[in-house]
């Protein structure tokens, strides 16, 4: 993981991006953005970039492959589990199948719901940020 990579953002809800976008620009936050709207494009990137990746960051509902799904992808290709990349949901539809399952199946770091408000959504965004940016972590630059 690269605290200065770039945050890998998978949302297919324009509504959605345009308020994490107000959110991690009035937080600060330097990292360059990757927005993605399918699993199956950002499956695509991250098998192909060679840029550093800080965290990704996806919704669960997807069209196409779901998150989950995507995550489960992630974790079957040995070179991306290799690199270790944080990985988050960060999704309206937070039930606790899903929880269960992104835990217990997958190597899941964190389920989040989406916040009611702007207020709460920055704060758990920025406790994310916060969090992977002290943590140490096997590829930790």
């Amino acid at each position: 993981m690269s605290k200065s990579g770039v945050i890998v953002i998978i949302e297919d809800d324009v509504d959605d991006r345009k308020f994490l976008s107000e959110i991690i620009s009035e937080l600060g936050v330097a990292n360059e953005l990757k927005w993605l709207e399918t699993a199956e494009s950002a499956l695509e990137f991250l098998s192909t970039t060679f840029q550093s990746i800080f965290i990704i960051i996806s919704d669960v509902k997807l069209p196409g492959q779901s998150g989950l799904e995507f995550k489960k992808a992630v974790d079957d290709d040995p070179t991306l589990r290799r690199k270790s990349i944080p990985f988050v949901f960060y999704s309206t539809d937070a039930n606790q199948d899903d929880v269960n399952d992104a835990f217990l199946n997958m190597n899941t770091q964190g389920f989040f719901k989406k916040g009611p408000d702007y207020k709460k959504a920055k704060d758990a965004i920025k406790i994310i940020f916060d969090y992977w940016k002290l943590c140490r972590h096997p590829n930790t630059q």
